[in-house]
Protein backbone atom coordinates (compact mmCIF):
# COMPACT_ATOMS: atom_id res chain seq x y z
CA UNK A 1 0.00 0.00 0.00
CA UNK A 2 1.50 2.95 -1.02
CA UNK A 3 0.01 5.54 0.77
CA UNK A 4 0.59 6.97 3.88
CA UNK A 5 -2.00 8.69 6.40
CA UNK A 6 -5.93 8.04 6.59
CA UNK A 7 -5.92 5.91 3.34
CA UNK A 8 -3.25 3.47 4.08
CA UNK A 9 -5.34 2.83 7.09
CA UNK A 10 -8.82 2.91 5.71
CA UNK A 11 -7.21 0.52 3.10
CA UNK A 12 -5.91 -2.06 5.82
CA UNK A 13 -8.79 -2.07 7.32
CA UNK A 14 -10.57 -3.70 4.54
CA UNK A 15 -7.72 -5.42 3.91
CA UNK A 16 -7.61 -7.38 7.38
CA UNK A 17 -11.42 -7.95 6.50
CA UNK A 18 -10.64 -9.41 3.47
CA UNK A 19 -7.57 -12.29 5.21
CA UNK A 20 -5.22 -10.25 2.52
CA UNK A 21 -2.32 -9.38 4.67
CA UNK A 22 -0.36 -6.20 3.78
CA UNK A 23 3.30 -3.97 3.31
CA UNK A 24 2.83 -0.45 4.05
CA UNK A 25 5.83 1.52 2.93
CA UNK A 26 6.82 4.40 4.77
CA UNK A 27 9.52 7.39 4.84
CA UNK A 28 11.98 7.82 7.57
CA UNK A 29 10.18 10.74 9.88
CA UNK A 30 6.62 8.33 9.45
CA UNK A 31 8.74 4.95 11.01
CA UNK A 32 6.30 5.22 13.95
CA UNK A 33 3.14 6.12 12.09
CA UNK A 34 -0.21 4.49 12.37
CA UNK A 35 0.05 3.06 9.01
CA UNK A 36 3.13 1.43 9.98
CA UNK A 37 1.96 -0.13 13.24
CA UNK A 38 -1.12 -1.31 11.39
CA UNK A 39 0.35 -3.16 8.83
CA UNK A 40 1.72 -6.93 8.56
CA UNK A 41 4.92 -5.57 7.29
CA UNK A 42 7.04 -1.86 6.52
CA UNK A 43 9.42 -0.88 4.31
CA UNK A 44 11.28 2.34 4.54
CA UNK A 45 11.08 4.07 0.33
CA UNK A 46 13.14 6.80 0.95
CA UNK A 47 13.47 10.51 3.50
CA UNK A 48 10.70 13.05 4.19
CA UNK A 49 9.93 14.36 0.76
CA UNK A 50 7.73 12.93 -1.03
CA UNK A 51 9.54 12.63 -4.79
CA UNK A 52 11.97 10.66 -2.78
CA UNK A 53 9.81 8.51 -0.77
CA UNK A 54 6.01 7.95 -1.37
CA UNK A 55 6.31 8.67 -4.92
CA UNK A 56 9.94 7.61 -5.62
CA UNK A 57 8.39 4.41 -8.34
CA UNK A 58 11.53 2.47 -8.25
CA UNK A 59 11.95 2.65 -4.29
CA UNK A 60 8.55 1.26 -4.49
CA UNK A 61 8.90 -1.45 -7.37
CA UNK A 62 12.10 -2.55 -5.30
CA UNK A 63 9.69 -2.96 -1.77
CA UNK A 64 6.99 -4.86 -4.26
CA UNK A 65 10.17 -7.28 -5.09
CA UNK A 66 11.73 -7.69 -2.00
CA UNK A 67 8.28 -8.53 0.37
CA UNK A 68 6.75 -10.75 -3.05
CA UNK A 69 3.16 -8.16 -3.08
CA UNK A 70 1.47 -9.66 -5.25
CA UNK A 71 -0.83 -6.47 -5.63
CA UNK A 72 -0.02 -2.69 -4.97
CA UNK A 73 -2.27 -0.09 -3.99
CA UNK A 74 -2.16 3.47 -4.30
CA UNK A 75 -5.11 5.94 -4.30
CA UNK A 76 -2.67 8.72 -6.15
CA UNK A 77 -1.43 6.75 -8.82
CA UNK A 78 -2.62 3.23 -9.04
CA UNK A 79 -0.57 0.58 -10.72
CA UNK A 80 -2.03 -2.80 -9.96
CA UNK A 81 -5.47 -2.24 -8.16
CA UNK A 82 -7.27 -0.01 -10.86
CA UNK A 83 -7.29 0.54 -14.56
CA UNK A 84 -4.81 0.25 -17.45
CA UNK A 85 -1.99 2.75 -17.16
CA UNK A 86 -2.95 3.78 -20.63
CA UNK A 87 -6.55 4.41 -19.35
CA UNK A 88 -5.12 6.39 -16.61
CA UNK A 89 -3.23 8.17 -18.74
CA UNK A 90 -6.26 9.18 -20.86
CA UNK A 91 -8.80 10.12 -18.17
CA UNK A 92 -6.26 12.18 -16.35
CA UNK A 93 -5.27 14.86 -19.01
CA UNK A 94 -8.22 16.20 -20.60
CA UNK A 95 -7.23 17.21 -23.57
CA UNK A 96 -7.13 13.62 -24.55
CA UNK A 97 -10.80 13.42 -23.99
CA UNK A 98 -11.26 16.10 -26.22
CA UNK A 99 -10.28 13.60 -29.55
CA UNK A 100 -12.87 11.31 -28.02
CA UNK A 101 -15.52 13.60 -27.19
CA UNK A 102 -17.72 12.78 -30.25
CA UNK A 103 -18.15 9.69 -29.54
CA UNK A 104 -18.48 10.07 -25.88
CA UNK A 105 -20.49 13.28 -25.95
CA UNK A 106 -19.47 14.93 -22.48
CA UNK A 107 -20.98 18.24 -21.60
CA UNK A 108 -18.05 20.12 -21.77
CA UNK A 109 -17.12 23.54 -20.63
CA UNK A 110 -15.82 25.59 -23.47
CA UNK A 111 -11.66 25.31 -23.38
CA UNK A 112 -8.90 24.87 -25.32
CA UNK A 113 -8.36 21.50 -26.91
CA UNK A 114 -4.59 22.31 -26.92
CA UNK A 115 -1.88 22.80 -24.58
CA UNK A 116 -0.25 26.17 -24.14
CA UNK A 117 3.38 26.25 -24.24
CA UNK A 118 4.05 30.04 -23.75
CA UNK A 119 2.45 32.92 -21.99
CA UNK A 120 1.46 35.02 -24.82
CA UNK A 121 -0.27 31.46 -26.55
CA UNK A 122 -2.30 31.49 -23.06
CA UNK A 123 -3.43 34.96 -23.34
CA UNK A 124 -4.40 34.96 -27.18
CA UNK A 125 -6.47 31.29 -26.04
CA UNK A 126 -8.06 33.36 -23.17
CA UNK A 127 -9.05 36.22 -25.61
CA UNK A 128 -10.96 33.74 -28.05
CA UNK A 129 -13.08 32.14 -25.18
CA UNK A 130 -13.70 35.29 -23.26
CA UNK A 131 -12.72 36.34 -19.68
CA UNK A 132 -12.61 35.10 -17.20
CA UNK A 133 -10.76 32.25 -17.70
CA UNK A 134 -9.70 29.54 -15.41
CA UNK A 135 -5.49 28.25 -16.11
CA UNK A 136 -5.31 24.60 -14.89
CA UNK A 137 -2.72 21.88 -15.08
CA UNK A 138 -3.76 19.39 -17.13
CA UNK A 139 -2.48 16.88 -14.82
CA UNK A 140 -3.43 18.86 -11.86
CA UNK A 141 -5.67 17.66 -8.83
CA UNK A 142 -6.33 19.14 -5.15
CA UNK A 143 -6.34 22.72 -6.31
CA UNK A 144 -2.88 22.64 -7.69
CA UNK A 145 -2.04 24.64 -10.52
CA UNK A 146 -5.20 26.56 -10.84
CA UNK A 147 -5.59 30.46 -10.88
CA UNK A 148 -8.26 32.43 -12.26
CA UNK A 149 -7.77 35.27 -14.48
CA UNK A 150 -9.76 38.48 -15.45
CA UNK A 151 -7.55 39.85 -18.04
CA UNK A 152 -4.34 39.88 -19.98
CA UNK A 153 -1.91 40.50 -17.22
CA UNK A 154 -3.77 38.63 -14.84
CA UNK A 155 -3.34 35.56 -17.54
CA UNK A 156 0.30 35.62 -18.03
CA UNK A 157 0.78 36.13 -14.11
CA UNK A 158 -1.06 32.78 -14.11
CA UNK A 159 0.50 30.95 -16.72
CA UNK A 160 4.01 31.90 -14.73
CA UNK A 161 2.38 30.50 -11.42
CA UNK A 162 0.50 28.06 -12.97
CA UNK A 163 3.13 26.27 -14.76
CA UNK A 164 5.38 26.36 -11.79
CA UNK A 165 3.11 24.61 -9.17
CA UNK A 166 2.20 22.42 -11.64
CA UNK A 167 5.90 20.83 -12.46
CA UNK A 168 6.36 21.01 -8.56
CA UNK A 169 3.52 19.01 -7.76
CA UNK A 170 2.82 16.73 -10.86
CA UNK A 171 5.93 16.69 -12.91
CA UNK A 172 4.59 17.75 -15.92
CA UNK A 173 4.08 21.77 -16.31
CA UNK A 174 1.42 21.72 -19.06
CA UNK A 175 -1.57 24.03 -19.09
CA UNK A 176 -4.95 24.19 -20.41
CA UNK A 177 -7.41 27.07 -20.43
CA UNK A 178 -11.03 26.78 -19.88
CA UNK A 179 -13.84 29.37 -19.39
CA UNK A 180 -14.41 30.16 -15.96
CA UNK A 181 -18.23 29.22 -14.78
CA UNK A 182 -18.99 32.07 -12.00
CA UNK A 183 -20.85 30.64 -8.93
CA UNK A 184 -20.36 27.02 -9.74
CA UNK A 185 -21.12 23.73 -7.98
CA UNK A 186 -19.14 21.10 -7.43
CA UNK A 187 -20.70 17.66 -7.91
CA UNK A 188 -19.26 14.74 -8.46
CA UNK A 189 -20.22 10.81 -10.12
CA UNK A 190 -18.71 8.23 -8.35
CA UNK A 191 -18.51 5.03 -10.86
CA UNK A 192 -17.64 1.53 -10.70
CA UNK A 193 -16.78 -0.64 -13.41
CA UNK A 194 -15.01 -4.09 -13.97
CA UNK A 195 -13.30 -5.88 -16.63
CA UNK A 196 -16.09 -7.37 -18.11
CA UNK A 197 -18.07 -4.10 -19.24
CA UNK A 198 -20.27 -3.55 -16.48
CA UNK A 199 -20.29 -0.22 -15.10
CA UNK A 200 -22.37 1.69 -12.07
CA UNK A 201 -22.76 4.92 -10.88
CA UNK A 202 -22.68 5.28 -7.38
CA UNK A 203 -25.01 8.57 -6.98
CA UNK A 204 -23.17 12.27 -6.43
CA UNK A 205 -20.98 13.88 -3.76
CA UNK A 206 -21.22 17.96 -3.72
CA UNK A 207 -18.25 19.24 -3.02
CA UNK A 208 -18.20 22.85 -2.98
CA UNK A 209 -17.25 23.78 -0.23
CA UNK A 210 -13.95 24.45 -0.68
CA UNK A 211 -10.90 26.80 0.26
CA UNK A 212 -7.85 27.05 -2.00
CA UNK A 213 -9.80 24.97 -4.29
CA UNK A 214 -9.51 21.91 -1.79
CA UNK A 215 -12.25 20.32 -0.32
CA UNK A 216 -13.44 21.00 2.82
CA UNK A 217 -16.73 19.54 3.68
CA UNK A 218 -18.43 16.85 1.21
CA UNK A 219 -22.26 16.01 1.42
CA UNK A 220 -24.20 12.74 -0.39
CA UNK A 221 -26.50 12.94 -1.72
CA UNK A 222 -26.47 16.69 -3.46
CA UNK A 223 -29.53 19.12 -1.88
CA UNK A 224 -29.37 20.60 -4.74
CA UNK A 225 -29.50 17.65 -8.03
CA UNK A 226 -33.29 16.46 -9.09
CA UNK A 227 -33.82 12.87 -9.95
CA UNK A 228 -33.39 13.80 -13.89
CA UNK A 229 -29.85 15.73 -13.55
CA UNK A 230 -28.75 12.91 -11.25
CA UNK A 231 -29.34 10.14 -13.77
CA UNK A 232 -28.25 11.91 -16.51
CA UNK A 233 -24.54 13.30 -14.78
CA UNK A 234 -24.28 8.68 -14.02
CA UNK A 235 -25.04 7.55 -17.63
CA UNK A 236 -22.30 10.33 -18.82
CA UNK A 237 -19.86 8.81 -16.26
CA UNK A 238 -20.75 5.78 -17.05
CA UNK A 239 -20.88 6.22 -20.34
CA UNK A 240 -17.03 7.30 -20.58
CA UNK A 241 -15.68 4.90 -18.23
CA UNK A 242 -17.00 2.47 -20.79
CA UNK A 243 -15.79 3.96 -23.78
CA UNK A 244 -11.86 3.66 -22.40
CA UNK A 245 -12.47 0.58 -20.92
CA UNK A 246 -11.77 1.46 -17.14
CA UNK A 247 -11.76 -1.30 -14.58
CA UNK A 248 -12.09 0.32 -10.94
CA UNK A 249 -13.57 2.63 -8.74
CA UNK A 250 -13.19 6.30 -9.99
CA UNK A 251 -14.49 9.58 -9.89
CA UNK A 252 -16.17 11.83 -12.72
CA UNK A 253 -16.14 15.55 -11.56
CA UNK A 254 -18.65 17.69 -12.86
CA UNK A 255 -19.02 21.79 -12.25
CA UNK A 256 -23.08 22.27 -12.50
CA UNK A 257 -24.40 26.32 -12.76
CA UNK A 258 -27.10 27.68 -11.34
CA UNK A 259 -29.90 26.38 -13.98
CA UNK A 260 -28.55 22.60 -13.08
CA UNK A 261 -26.28 22.76 -16.46
CA UNK A 262 -23.20 20.49 -15.85
CA UNK A 263 -19.99 20.40 -17.71
CA UNK A 264 -17.49 17.51 -17.57
CA UNK A 265 -14.18 18.60 -15.66
CA UNK A 266 -12.14 15.79 -15.03
CA UNK A 267 -11.97 11.46 -14.33
CA UNK A 268 -10.23 10.79 -11.14
CA UNK A 269 -8.69 7.06 -11.23
CA UNK A 270 -8.37 6.68 -7.73
CA UNK A 271 -10.15 6.29 -4.35
CA UNK A 272 -11.12 9.78 -3.46
CA UNK A 273 -10.64 11.08 0.36
CA UNK A 274 -14.71 11.67 0.52
CA UNK A 275 -15.45 8.01 -0.91
CA UNK A 276 -16.79 7.31 2.81
CA UNK A 277 -20.18 9.45 2.52
CA UNK A 278 -20.63 7.11 -1.13
CA UNK A 279 -20.28 3.68 1.25
CA UNK A 280 -22.52 5.65 3.63
CA UNK A 281 -25.58 6.27 1.64
CA UNK A 282 -25.13 2.46 -0.28
CA UNK A 283 -23.60 0.19 2.14
CA UNK A 284 -20.48 -0.69 -0.42
CA UNK A 285 -16.98 -1.07 0.46
CA UNK A 286 -15.17 0.48 -2.02
CA UNK A 287 -12.08 -0.73 -1.45
CA UNK A 288 -13.30 -4.15 -1.30
CA UNK A 289 -14.88 -3.37 -4.49
CA UNK A 290 -11.65 -2.47 -5.84
CA UNK A 291 -9.93 -5.42 -4.77
CA UNK A 292 -12.17 -7.91 -6.45
CA UNK A 293 -12.26 -5.91 -9.88
CA UNK A 294 -8.24 -5.93 -9.68
CA UNK A 295 -8.47 -9.90 -9.26
CA UNK A 296 -10.94 -10.22 -12.25
CA UNK A 297 -14.10 -10.97 -10.63
CA UNK A 298 -17.54 -9.27 -11.82
CA UNK A 299 -19.38 -6.94 -9.81
CA UNK A 300 -22.15 -8.03 -7.78
CA UNK A 301 -24.17 -5.50 -8.21
CA UNK A 302 -26.48 -3.49 -11.09
CA UNK A 303 -27.26 -0.38 -11.16
CA UNK A 304 -30.99 -0.96 -9.76
CA UNK A 305 -29.27 -2.63 -6.55
CA UNK A 306 -27.46 1.01 -5.93
CA UNK A 307 -29.71 3.21 -3.31
CA UNK A 308 -29.76 5.89 -1.90
CA UNK A 309 -30.15 5.21 2.04
CA UNK A 310 -30.46 8.11 3.67
CA UNK A 311 -27.78 11.31 3.89
CA UNK A 312 -24.31 11.82 4.89
CA UNK A 313 -22.19 14.28 5.61
CA UNK A 314 -17.92 14.58 5.63
CA UNK A 315 -15.59 16.91 7.68
CA UNK A 316 -12.32 17.24 6.68
CA UNK A 317 -10.04 18.33 9.85
CA UNK A 318 -6.95 20.52 9.38
CA UNK A 319 -3.99 21.37 11.42
CA UNK A 320 -4.64 24.50 9.98
CA UNK A 321 -5.96 28.25 11.43
CA UNK A 322 -8.51 29.26 8.95
CA UNK A 323 -7.91 32.58 10.16
CA UNK A 324 -4.50 32.87 9.38
CA UNK A 325 -3.45 33.56 5.69
CA UNK A 326 -7.06 31.42 5.41
CA UNK A 327 -5.84 28.03 6.84
CA UNK A 328 -1.56 27.86 7.53
CA UNK A 329 -0.60 24.63 8.22
CA UNK A 330 0.61 23.97 11.81
CA UNK A 331 3.01 21.88 12.72
CA UNK A 332 4.36 20.17 15.75
CA UNK A 333 2.68 16.98 18.11
CA UNK A 334 -0.47 15.94 18.60
CA UNK A 335 -0.56 16.34 22.65
CA UNK A 336 -4.12 15.19 22.65
CA UNK A 337 -6.65 13.03 20.47
CA UNK A 338 -10.03 11.43 21.21
CA UNK A 339 -12.24 10.32 17.99
CA UNK A 340 -16.04 10.67 18.69
CA UNK A 341 -16.93 7.08 17.81
CA UNK A 342 -18.91 7.00 21.43
CA UNK A 343 -22.06 8.54 18.84
CA UNK A 344 -24.20 6.68 16.29
CA UNK A 345 -23.65 6.80 13.22
CA UNK A 346 -20.65 8.54 13.12
CA UNK A 347 -17.15 7.15 11.44
CA UNK A 348 -13.77 8.76 11.42
CA UNK A 349 -11.21 7.74 8.98
CA UNK A 350 -7.54 8.95 10.75
CA UNK A 351 -3.78 8.05 10.16
CA UNK A 352 -2.86 9.82 13.62
CA UNK A 353 -3.15 9.23 17.32
CA UNK A 354 -2.02 10.86 20.38
CA UNK A 355 2.10 11.72 19.84
CA UNK A 356 1.77 11.53 16.21
CA UNK A 357 3.62 14.73 14.70
CA UNK A 358 2.33 17.23 12.14
CA UNK A 359 5.15 17.26 9.41
CA UNK A 360 5.76 20.44 7.33
CA UNK A 361 6.10 17.45 4.26
CA UNK A 362 3.09 16.14 3.88
CA UNK A 363 -0.61 17.31 4.04
CA UNK A 364 -2.13 18.94 7.35
CA UNK A 365 -5.33 16.98 7.00
CA UNK A 366 -5.53 14.56 10.10
CA UNK A 367 -8.60 13.43 9.95
CA UNK A 368 -12.12 12.91 8.75
CA UNK A 369 -15.43 12.91 10.62
CA UNK A 370 -18.49 11.11 8.79
CA UNK A 371 -22.13 11.14 10.14
CA UNK A 372 -24.95 9.84 8.15
CA UNK A 373 -28.58 9.64 8.29
CA UNK A 374 -29.59 12.86 10.59
CA UNK A 375 -25.91 14.06 9.10
CA UNK A 376 -26.21 18.42 9.22
CA UNK A 377 -27.48 18.37 12.85
CA UNK A 378 -24.99 15.57 14.20
CA UNK A 379 -22.17 16.72 12.89
CA UNK A 380 -23.27 20.21 14.57
CA UNK A 381 -23.60 18.54 17.79
CA UNK A 382 -20.41 16.49 17.28
CA UNK A 383 -18.39 19.49 16.09
CA UNK A 384 -19.68 21.67 18.86
CA UNK A 385 -19.00 19.14 21.69
CA UNK A 386 -15.00 18.48 20.07
CA UNK A 387 -14.32 22.21 19.89
CA UNK A 388 -15.21 22.39 23.34
CA UNK A 389 -12.58 19.81 24.16
CA UNK A 390 -8.71 20.70 24.92
CA UNK A 391 -7.14 19.90 22.06
CA UNK A 392 -4.60 23.15 20.20
CA UNK A 393 -6.04 26.60 19.57
CA UNK A 394 -5.16 26.20 16.16
CA UNK A 395 -7.49 22.76 15.60
CA UNK A 396 -10.56 23.49 17.91
CA UNK A 397 -10.64 26.93 15.48
CA UNK A 398 -10.65 24.16 12.43
CA UNK A 399 -13.43 22.77 14.26
CA UNK A 400 -14.88 25.94 15.24
CA UNK A 401 -14.55 27.01 11.11
CA UNK A 402 -16.25 23.81 10.35
CA UNK A 403 -19.26 24.28 12.85
CA UNK A 404 -19.90 27.81 11.61
CA UNK A 405 -20.28 26.43 8.09
CA UNK A 406 -22.65 23.87 9.12
CA UNK A 407 -25.37 26.56 10.73
CA UNK A 408 -25.17 28.87 7.64
CA UNK A 409 -28.88 29.30 7.42
CA UNK A 410 -30.88 28.17 4.63
CA UNK A 411 -31.12 29.38 1.19
CA UNK A 412 -34.73 30.74 0.09
CA UNK A 413 -35.61 31.77 -3.16
CA UNK A 414 -37.84 34.92 -3.99
CA UNK A 415 -41.37 32.37 -3.65
CA UNK A 416 -40.00 31.81 -0.06
CA UNK A 417 -39.31 28.21 -1.23
CA UNK A 418 -36.57 26.40 0.82
CA UNK A 419 -33.70 26.04 -2.15
CA UNK A 420 -30.81 24.13 0.06
CA UNK A 421 -28.21 25.17 2.41
CA UNK A 422 -25.61 28.12 1.98
CA UNK A 423 -22.58 26.53 -0.06
CA UNK A 424 -21.19 30.11 -1.08
CA UNK A 425 -20.46 32.52 1.68
CA UNK A 426 -18.08 35.47 2.25
CA UNK A 427 -15.09 35.62 3.92
CA UNK A 428 -16.24 38.53 5.94
CA UNK A 429 -19.66 36.89 7.03
CA UNK A 430 -17.90 34.27 8.12
CA UNK A 431 -15.56 35.98 10.29
CA UNK A 432 -18.84 38.35 11.44
CA UNK A 433 -20.46 35.10 12.70
CA UNK A 434 -17.56 33.56 14.37
CA UNK A 435 -16.59 36.78 16.43
CA UNK A 436 -20.72 36.89 17.77
CA UNK A 437 -20.44 32.76 18.30
CA UNK A 438 -16.48 31.84 19.72
CA UNK A 439 -14.90 33.27 22.27
CA UNK A 440 -11.38 31.56 20.99
CA UNK A 441 -11.29 34.12 18.19
CA UNK A 442 -7.83 36.21 18.18
CA UNK A 443 -7.79 39.83 18.12
CA UNK A 444 -6.14 39.58 15.08
CA UNK A 445 -8.54 37.98 13.58
CA UNK A 446 -11.01 40.51 14.24
CA UNK A 447 -8.84 43.13 12.79
CA UNK A 448 -9.16 40.92 9.72
CA UNK A 449 -12.64 40.87 9.56
CA UNK A 450 -12.98 44.57 9.87
CA UNK A 451 -10.83 44.96 6.89
CA UNK A 452 -12.23 42.82 5.11
CA UNK A 453 -15.38 44.72 5.92
CA UNK A 454 -13.80 47.99 4.03
CA UNK A 455 -12.99 45.80 0.71
CA UNK A 456 -15.00 44.74 -1.72
CA UNK A 457 -17.05 41.31 -0.61
CA UNK A 458 -15.48 38.49 -2.03
CA UNK A 459 -17.58 34.96 -2.69
CA UNK A 460 -15.48 32.06 -2.81
CA UNK A 461 -17.07 29.74 -5.05
CA UNK A 462 -15.08 26.98 -6.62
CA UNK A 463 -12.00 29.29 -5.63
CA UNK A 464 -12.63 27.43 -1.84
CA UNK A 465 -14.71 29.23 0.57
Amino acid sequence: IANRGEIACRVIKTCKKMGIQTVAVHSDVDSSAVHVKMADEAVCVGPAPTSKSYLNMDAIMDAIRVTGAQAHFNSSAPLAISAAVEVIAAVNKRHVLTVMDPYIHMCICPFTPRLCQTAEEAVKIAQQIGYPVMIKASAGGGGKGMRIAWNDEETREGFRFSSQEAASSFGDDRLLIEKYIDNPRHIEIQVLADKHGNALWLNERECSIQRRNQKVVEEAPSTFLDPVTRRAMGEQAVQLARAVQYSSAGTVEFLVDSKKNFYFLEMNTRLQVEHPITECITGLDLVEQMIRVAKGYQLQHTQEDIPINGWAIECRVYAEDPYKSFGLPSIGRLSQYQEPLNLDKVRVDSGIQEGSDISIYYDPMISKMTVDKMAVANARYILGQISKSPLSVTVNKFLCFLHLILTKKDKYNDKNEKVGRCQSCTLTALSQAFSKSHDIMMPEVRQLSAHRMQQKSVTYSNQGL
